[in-house]
């Protein structure tokens, strides 16, 4: 039986995390910015499966959480996490759960992934959303909420999940192979 703590696996998650913040911090400024970090979770997990993968995003809220300016606009710290668009970024690690969906019933099925994938994507809108309208400092609604922080993004996001699935399952067949 393979040690899961082993140096490799340490390597794996920072490597996952460091990935995760470099795609955070190409972003395009709005309310909720645009950035590469829904590519970055959906890449980090379709290479490194879902324990792997969560433990790098989780390493990447924390590095965040600390004060590093991990996150779009190289923000970080509780101000940051804890803002409007922190949901979000919390939502990362319901994603991460989804691909355990993946793992568990579907594995090595490109549409079980990518539906799982999709899945993760939808419950990190609903937290990110629920905690926007419940952080944001002003009156909001949900459905200005929702045209703030999800519209604009389903079809960016999709195309991103797309592209992960695609990159991902090359490179974990490529690190397979070793």
């Amino acid at each position: 039986m393979k040690k899961f703590w082993s140096a490799r696996t340490l390597t794996e998650v920072a490597l996952g995390a460091a990935l995760l913040v470099i795609c955070s911090l190409i972003s395009i400024p709005a309310a909720v910015p645009f950035t590469l970090q829904t590519f970055g979770v959906f890449v980090i997990l379709a290479i490194l499966g879902w324990k792997k993968g969560t433990l790098a995003i989780l390493l990447y809220i924390l590095l965040g959480l600390v004060g590093l300016p991990v996150f779009s606009g190289a923000k970080g710290g509780p101000a940051a996490l804890f803002g409007p668009t922190g949901g979000y970024i919390l939502g990362f690690l319901l994603t991460g759960l989804c691909d355990w969906l993946y793992e568990r019933f579907g594995r090595e099925r490109l549409p079980v992934q990518a539906a799982c994938m999709a899945l993760g994507l939808v419950l990190c809108y609903a937290f990110g959303t629920a905690w926007f309208i419940r952080v944001y400092t002003g009156d909001i609604t949900l459905a200005r909420a929702l045209s703030l922080c999800v519209w604009p993004f389903i079809i960016p996001d999709l195309i991103k999940l797309a592209l992960a699935l695609l990159v991902g399952r090359r490179v974990r067949r490529a690190l397979r192979k070793e």
